[in-house]
C-alpha cells in the first residue's frame, strides 16, 4: 500500500475525482451530495480549467413532450435512430440506450445545481429541438458547477498533473502525481484521458498526417491517464483514428481554438482540396449529424486541406464564424488569394453551376435539392454559386477530443482485460466516449456522455461506500 506524503493532500479520500470538467464535476458534486469527501485534480491552472467544456454550448436530451428549454418532441427513438445513423452501429448498445434514456434528467438536475438554459440562438444548426443550450456557454456551465460543488465541500486543485494511476489487480489505491507525490482515495473517478493534444500519438493512427492537424480542444489532454491505465492491463476501447474531428479555419491557432474556429458554411457551398477538385457530397444531411464527419474527409486530402467557396447569398445562411472570410469579386481572384489554380477552380464552380436545379433552395428541410452528373453529386441545397462577391475559408481538420479510450460498465466501472470490472476505479467522460461514439458525432451528444456518466460513476462510488 502507498502513503500519503505531506503534500497539501493528508488523507485517504473518500472518492477522487481526475478532470474538473463536466463529466468530473457531474461525478464529484452527485458523490459529495451523498456524504463522501472529495477532491478533484485539473492539471490546468483555475482560469483554463474544465477541459473541453469551456468550448461547448449545449447538450443533446430526449424529452416527450416541449420543456421550458426545448421545443417539440425528442424520443428515445428517434435519438437512437439518429446515432446509429451517424456510428453507423459501432457502439455498445446498452450503454448508448442507459445514455439516451438518462438525458431526459439532465437539464433539470442541472438547473437545480445553478446552471441556467437559454432557447437556441438562430443559424445554431436548427437544434432547439434536441439540444439544450447553455446561458454563457460551457464556460457558465462550469462556473455554476463548480461554485455549487465548492459549496458541498468538494476541494478542487488546479495545476495538477497526474502522471500515474497507482493500480495493483484491479484495485485502485490513488494517484501519483507529476511531482511524484501521491494522493490516495477509496474510489476513484477519472475523466481526463483523451489524447487530442497529443500529435505524436495521433500520429500512430493518422500518420504523419497529424501532424497538419490543428487541435480544437484542450492542449491539456495529453493521453497520460489513458496511457497508465492501458499500461496497467485495462480494457481499452474504440479505435486508435477515430475522434470528434471538425473542419475548422486553416487559421486558427494550433491549440484551444474551440468552437469559435468551426466552419458551418459547407452546405450552401463547395468545398474543394488543394488541386480544386470537390471531394464530398456537402448537402449529404443536416448539418448536426454530418459536420463532424469534415474533419476526417479533409484530413484525407492532400496536404490535409480543405477550401469551403461560397457567393453572397450562401455566406448568409449560416452563423458568422470568428474569422473573416477571404472575399474577392471573381472566383478567379478569390482562388488567387486561396492558393488555389483560378483556371482549374473556375472549372469547378462553373461545373457545379451547370448541374444545379433550377428554384430555391430550402435549408430548413433535406429538400433534395440535387445536383445532376457530378462526381460526387451534392443531394440537398444544391444553389449555383453566382451572386458576387465570393467568399472562402481555408480549412484543416480540427482534432476535438479521441475515442479511443477505456471499456467500462453499466454501473461506469472500467473493466480489466480479463472483462472483470476493477473494485474502485470508474470512469466518465472523453476517457470512456467510445464505448458510445465507435465512430461519428451528433452535436451535443459528448455533453451529455460526460454529464451521464459522472452523475453515475459519482453515484456509484458513494453506494459502495454505504454512503
Amino acid at each position: 500500500m502507498y502513503t500519503s506524503t505531506d503534500n497539501g493532500f493528508p488523507k485517504r479520500w473518500d472518492v477522487l475525482v481526475i478532470g474538473a470538467g463536466n463529466a468530473g464535476l457531474c461525478a464529484a458534486i452527485t458523490a459529495a451530495e451523498a456524504g463522501c469527501s472529495v477532491i478533484v485534480l485539473d492539471a490546468a491552472p483555475r482560469d483554463m480549467r474544465g477541459g473541453n467544456t469551456r468550448h461547448t454550448r449545449n447538450l443533446r436530451a430526449m424529452h416527450e413532450a416541449p420543456t421550458d428549454v426545448l421545443t417539440d418532441a425528442y424520443s428515445f427513438e428517434e435519438y437512437f435512430e439518429d446515432l446509429m445513423r451517424v456510428t453507423r452501429g459501432i457502439t455498445n448498445r446498452e450503454l448508448a440506450s442507459l445514455t439516451l434514456e438518462k438525458s431526459a434528467e439532465l437539464t433539470g438536475w442541472l438547473g437545480a445545481r445553478g446552471v441556467r438554459f437559454q432557447p437556441a440562438l438562430s443559424g445554431t444548426l436548427n437544434l432547439g429541438r434536441t439540444n439544450a443550450f447553455f446561458l454563457g456557454g460551457g464556460r457558465a456551465l462550469l462556473n455554476s458547477l463548480c461554485r455549487h460543488a465548492e459549496g458541498l465541500g468538494v476541494v478542487l486543485h488546479y495545476d495538477t498533473e497526474v502522471a500515474e494511476i497507482l493500480l495493483d489487480d484491479g484495485f485502485c489505491d490513488g494517484v501519483r502525481l507529476a511531482d511524484d507525490s501521491v494522493v490516495l482515495a477509496k474510489k476513484v473517478i477519472t475523466t481526463a484521458g483523451g489524447f487530442e493534444a497529443n500529435l505524436d500519438w495521433l500520429a500512430e493512427g493518422w500518420g504523419e498526417a497529424a501532424k497538419n492537424f490543428l487541435v480544437r480542444g484542450t492542449p491539456w489532454n495529453t493521453g497520460t491517464v489513458l496511457k497508465s491505465l492501458l499500461d496497467q492491463g485495462v480494457k481499452p476501447v474504440g479505435a486508435l483514428d477515430q475522434c470528434h474531428a471538425v473542419a475548422i479555419d486553416a487559421r486558427a491557432p494550433k491549440y484551444d481554438g474551440g468552437i469559435a474556429s468551426r466552419i458551418d458554411g459547407v452546405p450552401f457551398g463547395i468545398v474543394l482540396n488543394r488541386d480544386a477538385e470537390r471531394f464530398y457530397d456537402e448537402g449529404e444531411d443536416f448539418w448536426p449529424k454530418r459536420y463532424a464527419i469534415w474533419g476526417r474527409l479533409v484530413a484525407a486530402q492532400p496536404d490535409q486541406v480543405g477550401y469551403a467557396i461560397l457567393d453572397s447569398i450562401g455566406v448568409t445562411r449560416f452563423m458568422p464564424s470568428v474569422f473573416t472570410p477571404i472575399r474577392d469579386d471573381s472566383i478567379e481572384g478569390l482562388a488567387g488569394q486561396l492558393g488555389l489554380d483560378p483556371a482549374a477552380t473556375r472549372q469547378a464552380v462553373d461545373l457545379f453551376n451547370a448541374a444545379c436545379p433550377e428554384g430555391p433552395i430550402d435549408q430548413s428541410v433535406l429538400d433534395g435539392k440535387a445536383t445532376t452528373g457530378l462526381v460526387p453529386d451534392k443531394t440537398n441545397w444544391a444553389a449555383p454559386i453566382a451572386v458576387p462577391p465570393f467568399y472562402g475559408f481555408p480549412l484543416r481538420p480540427g482534432i476535438t477530443f479521441t475515442y479511443m479510450g477505456v471499456e467500462v460498465n453499466y454501473s461506469a466501472q472500467i473493466l480489466m482485460a480479463d472483462g472483470k470490472p476493477s473494485a474502485n476505479l470508474f470512469a466518465a467522460g472523453e476517457i470512456m466516449a467510445g464505448n458510445v461514439l465507435g465512430q461519428g458525432y451528433l452535436a451535443g451528444i459528448g455533453m451529455t456522455i460526460g454529464a451521464v456518466f459522472g452523475r453515475i460513476a459519482g453515484a456509484e462510488a458513494a453506494r459502495r461506500l454505504n454512503r
